[in-house]
């Protein structure tokens, strides 16, 4: 139990055990306690991978005995200069042949959540075509996510990081559930509260985000700031704000998606025991 709450932490494959092959990262972070993981999209190059490949992501998933609870959809190069897809003219064909793909893998392996990225400005592009696009995109990812039982998740990122992405506070990213949700009809896209992006930016506070928004988020991921480190590697209050979410309701998973500090994955979850 971390930070005197009980609420369950799964770890990023994307972004910790990244010293291992991505098949052995499900084990290692079963051997470090964790019985649930998340991914961004694993394939940079390949919105639709072969089969092959895919099986053999959910064997190691299954043998690690570890549940698959968040799955980013194509986002292009990420980490790296793309911010997603859904709302970028030269990706969006890559993104819309990635939905069906990555939402029957999230369907066969039980994942309940698929993260969908905006997709940064682009230069000589109107941002209304841009914006019509993007929902037309994500419209069709909530279909296909809740054909799979599955929610659409929407995040905000950090204007430093990402100076280019239009969804940098929690308003905004809200605003794009709301249009989902209305296009749709569906109700199953949600927030995806990142409390470091959130941070970062430095434009809201971040408990009375969740105080004010618990019931709209899907799923949480945590790193400390400034850094993106580990818990207690910087100077956000983490007691505080797993308390706050816990008492707004929020009973899924938070997503542990930080940078570890100690150069090794695997030595950097002492703050799991605090």
């Amino acid at each position: 139990m971390a930070f005197g709450t009980s609420l369950r932490f799964d770890a990023n494959l994307s972004i910790l055990f990244t010293e291992l092959p991505l098949l052995d990262r499900p084990a290692a972070a079963a051997k470090a306690g964790f019985d649930a993981v998340e991914l961004w999209w694993p394939w940079v190059d390949a919105p639709v991978p072969a089969p092959h490949q895919l099986d053999a992501l959910r064997r190691a998933l299954e043998d690690a005995g570890t549940q698959l609870v968040g799955l980013n959809f194509y986002a292009g190069e990420l980490p790296g200069p793309d911010k997603g897809a859904a709302s970028v003219p030269a990706l969006s064909d890559a993104f819309r042949a990635n939905v069906p793909v990555a939402a029957e893998f999230a369907r066969r392996v039980g994942c309940g959540a698929l993260n969908a990225l905006y997709g940064n400005r682009v230069a000589g592009v109107p941002a209304e075509e841009q914006d019509a696009l993007a929902l037309r995109n994500l419209a069709y990812a909530a279909e296909a996510a809740a054909a799979a039982d599955a929610v659409l998740l929407v995040e905000a990122l950090n204007r430093p990081e990402a100076p280019d992405y239009p969804l940098i506070t929690s308003a905004e990213a809200l605003a794009v559930v709301e249009r989902i949700n209305a296009a749709t009809g569906l109700g199953n896209a949600r927030f995806l509260l990142d409390v470091y992006h959130l941070a970062r930016t430095g434009e809201e506070d971040v408990a009375a985000v969740i105080s004010a928004h618990g019931a709209d988020v899907g799923h949480v991921q945590i790193a400390d700031h400034p850094g993106r480190g580990e818990p207690g590697t910087g100077t956000l209050d983490f007691a505080a704000l797993l308390g706050a979410l816990e008492r707004s309701g929020y009973t899924g998973r938070v997503g542990a998606e930080y940078k570890p500090s100690t150069g090794a994955t695997d030595t950097s979850f002492g703050w799991l025991t605090k």
